[in-house]
């Protein structure tokens, strides 16, 4: 009995010790796709938010060129510092957290069902948004306040009317009109982490259904769908997070541009939802959504691509 006991806990040790070491790999392969995403996705994403926060452009294209005319093709990347810190960390949790939840719930189905084998067995699908949702809310903790600071330099007026010389100085402007950090960099977190859930049990969701679907259709092991199959499910999983999030970043944007004190418009997130359906109907929700799903297509499947190859590097 005393060498049984020793060798379940040795086990169990084990077993410990390398779900440390996968999530692990699942951080430091998403940290890699973080960056591949800023760095391809970044020009898009400010046409995205002067389009959402502004009236001034009457489509993405007259917004980009605005922008490359007034203020330099340099400008596309304005506040990439801040994302590209950031955004690494981002991703990085956003895949470490659903592999997480991943493993989680195959063990608990293994403990129920003795014919599912966890790592081989598939997941309902039902799990899988679960575990991305759950990916998504932890995520939103860094994430939020990241994206507050990218929105901000990104929709600044150009040249003297700039308002804040890079992140930290736009931290600190925030935190002080706002009477506190927390409350100046946490501006609609509450819209930040309903997209976050949403969007996220959505694009794991879509990219396992596809992968599994691949595998199964061509009698494959899924370690042998090519490349360029990982990217064009990682670019179709982008255009389902978005279309089915779009409304809620709208929000977000809105309250995260918004005022401080007597120029604030929206009190809480269902006054924003409820000003812009009666302002602008029901488009005012989707403005942007054009060079969203442009962008993506390229991004997501860049962040795919990078992540699932780096997996399988250092595996």
């Amino acid at each position: 009995m005393a060498d049984s006991a020793a060798d379940i806990e040795s086990h169990e040790g084990g077993q410990q010790k390398n779900a440390g070491l996968q999530t692990a790999k699942d951080l430091f392969s998403g940290a890699v796709g973080g960056i591949a995403q800023v760095l391809i996705g970044q020009p898009f994403d400010i046409v995205k938010v002067r389009l959402q926060t502004s009236t001034q452009y009457s489509s993405a294209l007259s917004a980009a060129a605005s922008i490359s005319k007034n203020e330099g093709a340099l400008a596309f990347y304005k506040g990439t510092l801040t994302p590209l810190l950031g955004i690494g960390a981002c991703v990085s949790i956003q895949f470490g957290a659903f592999h997480s939840a991943r493993r989680f719930l195959e063990q608990r189905r293994a403990s129920s069902d003795k014919s599912f084998i966890p790592g081989v067995s598939s997941l309902s699908y039902g799990e899988y948004y679960a575990a991305g949702a759950f990916a998504g809310v932890a995520n939103s903790v860094i994430s939020g306040p990241i994206e507050h600071v990218r929105i901000r330099l990104q929709a600044q007026p150009h040249g003297a009317g700039r308002l804040y010389s890079g992140p930290w100085d736009c931290v600190r402007k925030l935190s002080q009109q706002a009477g506190g950090v927390l409350p100046g960099l946490y501006r609609g977190e509450v819209v930040t982490i309903a997209r976050e859930a949403q969007a996220y049990g959505l694009w794991f969701l879509a990219f396992e259904w596809l992968m599994n679907a691949d595998a199964a259709r061509n009698k494959i092991d899924r370690k042998e769908i090519p490349s360029y199959k990982i990217a064009l499910y990682g670019g179709l999983a982008g255009e389902a997070l978005w279309l089915g999030s779009y409304p809620l970043d709208v929000v977000k944007s809105k309250m995260q541009t918004d005022g401080f004190g007597a120029t604030q418009k929206y009190k809480n997130m269902r006054d924003c939802f409820g000003q812009t359906f009666r302002q602008e109907g029901l488009r005012g929700f989707w403005k942007g959504i054009g060079p969203t799903l442009l962008r993506a297509m390229p991004v997501s499947a860049g962040t795919f691509a990078v992540v699932e190859m780096t997996m399988r590097a250092i595996n």
